[in-house]
């Protein structure tokens, strides 16, 4: 379980859609920016495509930038890209030319992306360029279970109680979502998950993470 305090780090996350990054290491980020962490949160994709016709195009763009500010990142360190959801495969060079200019800018010290084990066609190619752009530092693979067969859970990251409701609050940004009826837009499933991983590792709470590198 990692149980340190991450002060004045730089931390990236990386989301291949909006509300990725909350879904997997909302608690975290929570976490990290109340010790005073220097988070900078990406979205590849606004997923216009996945919006029923009735919505507005930047539906989720938007429900993105109010969730972010409910966790409370700064508007500077947010960014978004416009890639066609489900197609990032078709703009593989453009993602990796995005992280190494991400690298180069923020100089992070420890990056979030999706799970080698996430089966999202637009998280594989996320996962696969991070791991490209970021191979020198600490990397953790966040987890969606609802996108997984297997997750190799060999990291833990210990929260509490105010760190999984800001998760939740943050997560009630996305009206689209919730309003299709997702089974972990959930209060329910955000705290059984987060009980579950903290039982795992005799805490209150915690989010499980999938380590590829740790560079202390």
């Amino acid at each position: 379980m990692l149980d340190m305090k991450i002060k004045k780090s730089r931390v990236l996350v990386l989301a291949p859609h909006t509300d990725d990054a909350e879904l997997g290491c909302g608690g975290t980020i929570a976490r990290f920016l109340e010790e005073g962490a220097e988070v900078c949160i990406v979205a590849f994709s606004t997923a216009e495509d996945s919006l029923p016709p009735s919505m507005p195009r930047t539906q989720l763009r938007d429900e993105f930038v109010e969730a972010m500010k409910l966790l409370g990142v700064p508007p500077a360190q947010v960014a978004t890209h416009s890639y066609p959801v489900r197609k990032l495969s078709y703009h593989r060079q453009e993602v990796l030319e995005d992280l190494i200019r991400l690298r180069n800018a923020f100089s992070p010290e420890m990056v979030f992306g999706p799970a080698s084990t996430d089966l999202h066609q637009d998280h594989q190619v996320l996962h696969n360029e991070c791991m490209r752009a970021f191979k020198e530092l600490t990397i953790f693979g966040y987890e969606l279970p609802w996108n997984q067969v297997t997750f190799s859970a060999n990291a833990f990251i210990a929260l509490q109680a105010r760190h999984i409701e800001a998760k939740w609050n943050a997560l009630q940004a996305y009206k689209s979502q919730i309003e299709l009826h997702r089974p972990y837009f959930t209060l329910e499933f955000v705290q059984s998950l987060a009980l579950v991983r903290g039982v795992q590792v005799k805490t209150a709470y915690a989010e499980a993470f999938e380590l590829h590198r740790l560079c202390l």
